[in-house]
């Protein structure tokens, strides 16, 4: 009986998981996750940006990076809500937008809830 009321509760973004996802992709494993919880987000982000910069010969230039923190904190804001929350109402609430607002931002940044195992 319990079980048929949990699955009942269960949304669209149940099932959304942005680690699952990277696992299935092959991009994180275990050992990287126990490595980068023992980071702070700015060491991530500052890790992440020096990484970018390499390829380029350490010049980003003529890239908007203050311009475009904004749109890359809300997507990593709004990927965080839909893995952490049971349905597409309850990530809204969580992010204090509406449902259609939040879906306008689901298209936004091209998210897909297609669910992980």
């Amino acid at each position: 009986m319990w079980q048929k009321k949990r699955n009942e509760a269960k949304g669209k973004s149940y099932n959304y998981s942005t680690i699952n996802k990277l696992k299935k992709e092959k991009k994180i494993d275990e050992v990287f996750l126990s490595r980068i919880s023992s980071l702070t987000l700015e060491e991530v982000i500052a890790i992440k940006l020096e990484s970018a910069a390499r390829y380029v010969n350490r010049k980003l230039y003529n890239f908007p990076i203050w311009k475009s923190l904004h749109n890359v904190c809300r997507e990593a804001v709004l990927h965080f809500a839909l893995s952490s929350t049971r349905s597409l109402n309850d990530a809204a609430s969580f992010l204090g937008i509406t449902q259609s607002e939040l879906k306008e931002n689901i298209k936004k940044y091209e998210i897909k809830l297609d669910k992980a195992d």
